[in-house]
């Protein structure tokens, strides 16, 4: 796929991106190194390959749960920075 200076603009601005007028050229090889890249990829065979759920091999490790000493709430509290009777008070997150 050829990238070219209209492509470059439509996905700036999809992506909400300011390009650099002077970056253009740069950025418009380095999209199109990456789709050559991308399409040499579908030459490979993958016919008898079973696709990755995980690129690690570790194994979750479950454990029962399990009621417990736990700390008294109002021990809890008087850690935080700023309480109020039975709840941390936190900044405002929606408006």
């Amino acid at each position: 796929m050829k990238v070219d200076k209209d492509t470059l603009t439509k996905i700036a601005h999809l992506a909400r991106l300011e390009i650099d007028p002077g970056q253009e050229d740069k950025i418009i090889n380095d999209l199109g190194e990456i789709l050559t890249w991308v399409e040499k990829l579908s030459e490979l065979d993958t016919e008898n390959v079973q696709p990755l759920t995980n690129m690690s091999q570790e194994v979750n490790r479950f454990r029962d749960d399990k009621v417990g000493d736990h700390l008294p709430h109002d021990k809890g509290l008087k850690n935080g920075p700023d309480t109020d009777e039975d709840f941390f008070k936190v900044p405002k997150v929606l408006g």
